[in-house]
């Protein structure tokens, strides 16, 4: 067995210590703490959203400062630029475009990327209203997971709760498109008047994310 040089040791001591401190393990809030701000709804909305077309309209879109959140299922959104794993014979409602668009101009990489599926616009709710935007940062709570994405593409008018193929995988939920997804309860906390850029940089999703978290629970 190969023997450290004296110097050594103590490098491979505090390294040993780092990796050991919760600090080290774990940047951000956890989900505990997210879940304990969100256990009553401030309802922003003007009515209720439905989980899938054909149950019953439910979910209210509740406000907090410095943020807004809904709790749902998800569906997955597998839209975006063809890969072998969401395109048309994979997904039978794919659409070969997301309604927010990469850095380069081209429509975003479901299985690559994490993110949410926001609704559309309309007499129930305007998330353009709620300093909501493409590039948005959300933190998705599943399973005491978060898992910190953008907002890169909007769905129905009437439904809520959808997310990416790869944010389905990051938080341990089946990411087939037509058989895929969870009941939940997924809670969606969508940070106010944040943005990422590139919005294909999920790293800096992440490292942002965990900081808007920790001050929307200063807040909160």
């Amino acid at each position: 067995m190969r023997k450290l040089a004296p110097g050594l040791f103590a490098v491979s001591a505090l390294v040993a210590s780092l990796l050991a401190s919760p600090a080290a393990q774990a940047a951000g809030p956890s989900a505990s703490q997210l879940l304990a701000k969100l256990t009553s709804c401030q309802q922003i909305s003007s009515g209720k959203y439905r989980s899938d077309s054909g149950t019953a309209a439910t979910i209210p879109v509740c406000g907090k400062n410095g943020a807004v959140w809904y709790k749902a299922d998800m569906d997955i959104d597998c839209d975006g630029q063809p890969t072998a794993k969401c395109n048309k014979n994979t997904d039978p409602w794919f659409q070969p475009d997301t309604a927010f668009h990469d850095s380069k101009g081209k429509p975003l990489v479901a299985d690559k990327l994490p993110f949410v599926v926001v609704p559309s616009p309309s007499g129930t709710w305007d998330y353009r209203k709620f300093g909501i935007q493409g590039g948005g940062v959300v933190a998705i709570i599943y399973n005491n997971k978060v898992d910190y994405v953008v907002v890169g593409d909007t769905g129905p008018a009437s439904i809520i709760g959808e997310a990416s193929y790869a944010s389905a995988v990051n938080l341990g939920i089946n990411p087939n498109p037509k058989n895929g997804g969870t009941d939940g309860p997924v809670h969606y906390l969508y940070f106010k008047n944040s943005k990422v850029s590139p919005i294909e940089d999920h790293g800096k999703a992440v490292s942002t994310g965990e900081s808007l978290a920790q001050k929307f629970l200063n807040e909160n």
